[in-house]
């Protein structure tokens, strides 16, 4: 799944201070191999150059 800008997201990165927070994606930028990585802002603070498999839709929309 990839995500957009203003997307509502929740990190899951056992690395990050922000790990299992829900936060809003602020940018998409495309690595030179062609994936996505993502700007994600929290309340206090925001994490760079996350990876597509590290977050999760926070809207509760699976796709049903």
């Amino acid at each position: 799944m990839s995500f957009e800008k203003d997307d509502s997201v929740v990190l899951h990165d056992k690395h990050s201070e922000y790990d299992g927070d829900t936060g809003t994606v602020t940018q998409v930028m495309e690595t030179m191999f062609g994936d996505a990585t993502y700007t994600v802002s929290f309340e206090d603070g925001q994490e760079t150059g996350v990876p597509e498999d590290a977050l999760e839709s926070a809207d509760g929309d699976d796709g049903e």
